[in-house]
């Protein structure tokens, strides 16, 4: 192969397996040779095995054959391949081959995904690894290209959701690579069918649908997937921390579960840097470690997971509680945890509408975070959520400014995070500071805000925001089917009062409909923090069980 090598590989190499280990993967797997330039696995396939080198050099490729193709990562003896997409089911977007002849050790997918559901240390390294891997893929856009303009309400759209599902993107903006246009030209792609997703290995998507990305995450196809008869037992609709920990209980224990998440596994929480004060992680864990972990678990006890699978209606028929996606498949079950959580809103400053996913993000990723490296930034909010993306940005851009509403970060952010903000030489804060306007050429130059306290306006130079303010209930694709408040969080429990519509007294996550419960965000009255949502979606299966023997006992 004439590959050109990167001097930044994307697939970091670690340190590498210990002989313990190495017989660990071996009780699994087969050795066998592997000639030079044998393909281990190949872009685009749905699946792809653990490989470890044991003798000889193997390379990870992208655009394998084509022309521009180049070398990701190199590995040697007692080094493994692969990344974090292998475990949740995407296709692989690069190739393995061998450069160096040699032998490998070969372990079918499945078994590595027992071995991270039952060995600690081992699915520790693997896992942080393939996380870490993943990191860097986003942060060099390795993966899939988009080509699109900023001003495209659907491209912007599409941006948004490969950050949301951790995809390493290279975006080709119209407005700014000419040679774009050029490649539009060779591809005999009309403006009519931007945007364009080429994803390695597999074929051009124009103007991709929901069901065309999902596809391309692993999801099955609509026909292939649960048909409208099945009916499973517990439905789980979110896969933030409340979803998450729902699904892995109720599968724990028996029930037939099914788990639904309009992106990627892990909601909000997914998209935070760090969690420092979730219990038993004494030094912390990232959102999508954290996201990656329950899904493996989930898998592990039999849940069947759909991820890109937004849900748009709900009702309840014969009995039956049925949630229609975008894509018209329709989920039937006994009982619905609803865990769809809440989205931050938009930044209410007149033009920002073009910018959103090219310089005003509500997220704060490795994706977000890398177009803004080395400039300074504005995060924009006084919670939990603001304050771990300052800490965060302040790693990669200076000045980091963070704009708090109130009077004190004390009212809405936990007493660690203050510290930290307040140690940190590279954020600084401003308080009683509201954002008025955005500056912008070619891209984002300012942001004016202004001073209650003084009601003076000054311009802050930035390049991005990011934005955590205040949060949107997703539910209204629930329209008005369950009770909510006025802010259009859903009542559960004793607040329900004569929206209930069951015979015998609601259970506490429990809404308006016997047998639909509710956690976390999305629920009137939660407390906004990850443990609690993990909490609350295990203590709703137990309602589950609960609500079932009422029934029955009421029957008999």
């Amino acid at each position: 192969m004439d590959v050109v090598p990167d001097e930044n590989p994307a697939w970091t190499p670690v340190a590498p397996l210990t002989g313990d280990q190495l017989d660990t993967l071996a009780a699994l797997g087969e050795r066998r040779p592997a000639a030079a330039g044998e393909t281990l696995f190949a872009a685009g396939d749905a699946s792809y095995d653990f490989f470890v080198v044991l003798d000889g050099s193997a390379d990870v490729v992208e655009r394998l054959g084509a022309g521009d193709e180049r070398v990701v990562a190199s590995y040697g003896p007692a080094e493994f391949l692969g990344e974090i997409g292998m475990l949740t089911g995407e296709r692989a977007r690069f190739s393995g081959v061998m450069r160096v002849a040699g032998r490998i050790l070969r372990v079918p997918v499945d078994r590595i995904q027992t071995l991270v559901a039952q060995d600690a240390a081992l699915s520790d390294y693997i896992l942080r690894t393939f996380l870490e891997r993943r990191a860097n893929l986003v942060r060099k856009g390795a993966g899939v290209t988009v080509i699109g303009s900023r001003y495209d309400e659907r491209c912007r759209t599409l941006l948004q959701a490969f950050s949301l599902n951790r995809t390493g993107v290279t975006w080709l903006d119209l407005e700014d690579h000419s040679d774009a246009e050029a490649l539009l030209r060779e591809l005999h792609v009309p403006v009519a069918d931007l945007p364009i997703v080429l994803v390695p290995g597999r074929p051009m998507l124009r103007n991709p649908q929901p069901a065309d990305l999902a596809a391309e995450f692993g999801e099955p196809p609509a026909d292939a997937d649960e048909g409208d008869g099945e009916v499973c037992d517990l439905l789980v609709v979110g896969g933030g921390p409340g979803g998450l920990a729902a699904a892995v209980y109720g599968a724990s224990e028996g029930l037939g579960t099914v788990l639904l998440d309009s992106a990627s596994f892990g909601g909000q929480a997914g998209t935070s840097s760090r969690i420092e004060n979730y219990l038993g992680f004494p030094a912390g864990l990232s959102g999508a470690e954290l996201a990656a972990r329950g899904a493996v678990q989930a898998a592990k006890f039999g849940v069947r997971l759909h991820r890109n699978a937004r849900a748009v209606a709900f009702g309840t028929r014969a009995g039956r509680h049925c949630v229609t996606l975008d894509d018209g498949r329709v989920f039937k079950a006994r009982d619905v945890i609803i865990a769809t959580g809440a989205e931050y809103r938009r930044l209410p400053v007149i033009g920002t509408g073009p910018w959103e996913g090219n310089g005003v993000h509500y997220a704060a990723t490795v994706a977000e975070a890398q177009h803004a490296a080395g400039r300074p930034v504005a995060v924009i909010g006084g919670a939990n959520s603001a304050g771990q993306a300052a800490m965060f940005l302040a790693r990669t851009s200076e000045p980091v400014h963070l704009l708090v509403r109130g009077s004190d970060l004390a009212h809405s952010m936990s007493r660690y995070l203050i510290d930290a903000i307040t140690a940190n030489p590279r954020i600084r804060v401003h308080l009683r500071t509201e954002a008025v306007a955005l500056e912008a050429d070619a891209s984002i130059t300012g942001l004016e805000v202004v001073d209650r306290a003084t009601a003076r306006n000054r311009v802050l130079d930035i390049a991005a925001v990011f934005v955590f303010i205040g949060a949107t209930p997703c539910t209204a694709w629930l329209v008005d089917e369950l009770a909510t408040d006025r802010a259009g969080f859903l009542l559960t429990g004793h607040d329900l009062g004569e929206a209930w519509t069951g015979d015998r007294a609601p259970l506490s996550f429990e809404t308006s409909v016997p047998g639909v419960f509710c956690v976390g965000d999305a629920r009137s009255g939660s407390v906004k923090r990850v443990a609690a949502a993990v909490g609350e979606g295990s203590a709703a299966v137990r309602l589950v069980f609960e609500r079932r023997r009422i029934d029955a006992a009421e029957v008999r």
